[in-house]
């Protein structure tokens, strides 16, 4: 914390003596030492003010910020369509023993489109409206979680469909 000072020279007094005896001038000078210091003033006011809470950022909903690379609607719609899709699919296998490209082929794919738009309808309308998925989040189902968990469902249905086209066989 680095303090400036200004240095200033101010008269204060003239003595002269009397012409009978020699004179003399003399001259005083006072010199003041201003300091500027740059630390906080260790006086405590008697009322304490704590600063306005900052003002909550401006949400965007329009379409193209909803739905742009780095917006908030497309990583959770794939997170959760990846959560029910590995989930289903692991349910199937373990019902009927077919794969992955084997549950497809049988007639997954309407019900695959069909649970893709009620889960993106679902999920997009609150974020038109502004409310985002942090602002919902406390405890155990944070939207962190969500994020992290559909991430793994993503990672673990490309994953299972990798391993049965290789082995050409059902993961169970």
């Amino acid at each position: 914390m680095a303090a400036t000072s200004v240095f200033m020279s101010t008269s204060v007094a003239r003595l002269t003596t009397t012409p009978s005896s020699s004179t003399r001038n003399i001259n005083f000078a006072v010199v003041r030492c201003m300091s500027q210091d740059q630390q906080p003033s260790t006086k405590t006011p008697a009322t304490p003010t704590t600063p306005p809470p900052p003002p909550a950022p401006k949400v965007s909903t329009k379409f193209s910020d909803v739905l742009a690379f780095g917006g908030p609607a497309p990583e959770r719609i794939n997170g959760r369509l990846a959560m029910i899709g590995f989930v289903s699919a692991m349910a199937v296998e373990l019902s009927n023993g077919q794969d992955v490209f084997a549950q497809i082929s049988h007639g997954g794919v309407p019900a695959f489109v069909a649970t893709s738009l009620v889960l993106s309808v679902a999920s997009l309308v609150p974020l038109f409206k502004g409310v985002r998925a942090e602002s919902k989040s406390s405890g155990v189902m944070t939207s962190d979680a969500e994020l992290w968990n559909g991430r793994a469902a993503m990672l673990g249905l490309v994953a299972l469909a990798f391993t049965e086209y290789v082995t050409g066989t059902p993961l169970v």
